[in-house]
């Protein structure tokens, strides 16, 4: 029986060694300890740092982590990609190690047109027998993907078969947008980092998608909403938020910055190394206060 694409699936982050090649030890070390903090399985995605690797490293990232998976888990797979061949070639591959899903995102190098992205998404579908999660991740790369495209592709395909993680601000209206449109039929994830999960659950999401480096909080909020506790889920989710907010000011580079310290000041990367060029660095001010935040955040789980 097919493992259920439900729940906390971190996007896994993409350790390198200082040489720039992709240490292949933490990256296991980061899967173990998503299962120990309670994950029900993880993806790549953005924050993997995907569009920075090149096509080996690609291919080899997801092969590792279908390994790595050891049968404990959903295994998601981003295969967004600037042609249809290309994402379609790591769409099979994904198939043929083992993961239970594959996640893109349209080609950012010009804007598609509303019948093109049907096409490309389509190709996805058709490609491999393994569910395609449409992700919009316009609030920090690529295009909107319209509500029309994904209300076909549900369709065409049924909500086994396609499902969709929206990040096209604002996210929870378009979040209901995209249930109300499918009456209730589509199978939606968040990825907000977590200041939007509180909302995000009370409008029907099947699961979240986060960064890894605030994982046990996100596992305990999850679990907090699930069993109606609004006390407990509200004092994780302030930390969480201010934590967010500092990440959201540098875009995707602040949320790779951050991750990586976070990663590595946990033992679980041998550096913070992020694939060059980027914006935008973590300086000693915002990280003396991520700090503090993570200070708060611990006290908020143990409370």
């Amino acid at each position: 029986m097919p493992r259920p694409i439900a729940g906390v699936l971190p996007i896994v982050h993409t350790p390198f060694l200082v040489d720039d090649t992709i240490d292949i030890v933490s990256l296991q070390r980061q899967i173990d300890w998503a299962f120990e903090q309670g994950a029900h399985g993880y993806c790549t995605g953005m924050v993997s740092e995907l569009l920075r690797l090149t096509s080996n490293e690609r291919i080899e990232l997801t092969r590792r982590l279908a390994e790595f998976n050891d049968d404990r888990g959903v295994v998601v797979a981003g295969v967004g990609a600037e042609s249809t061949k290309q994402a379609v070639v790591y769409a099979k591959q994904a198939a043929e190690v083992g993961c239970h899903a594959v996640m893109a995102i349209p080609p950012i190098s010009t804007a598609i047109p509303a019948d093109q992205l049907l096409e490309y998404f389509s190709a996805l579908a058709d490609a491999v027998d393994i569910p395609v999660i449409v992700q919009d991740a316009s609030s920090y790369v690529g295009q909107e993907i319209p509500l029309s495209v994904c209300r076909e592709l549900l369709q065409q395909f049924g909500p086994e078969k396609i499902l969709f993680k929206p990040e096209a601000a604002p996210i929870g209206p378009n979040l209901s947008a995209l249930r109300d449109a499918t009456q209730g039929t589509a199978r939606i994830f968040e990825g907000s980092g977590g200041i939007s999960l509180i909302d995000s659950y009370r409008r029907g999401i099947a699961g979240t998608m986060p960064g890894m480096e605030f994982l046990p909080g996100i596992v305990a909020l999850w679990n907090a909403l699930g069993r109606g506790d609004d006390e407990t889920a509200y004092r994780i989710y302030f930390p969480i938020c201010a934590l967010v907010a500092l990440q959201l000011q540098a875009g995707l580079d602040g949320f790779l910055a951050i991750e990586k310290y976070v990663l590595s000041e946990r033992g679980l990367f041998t550096t913070s190394r992020r694939r060059k060029p980027y914006a935008w660095e973590l300086d000693e001010e915002t990280r003396l206060e991520v700090d503090r935040l993570l200070e708060k955040l611990h006290q908020a789980l143990s409370g």
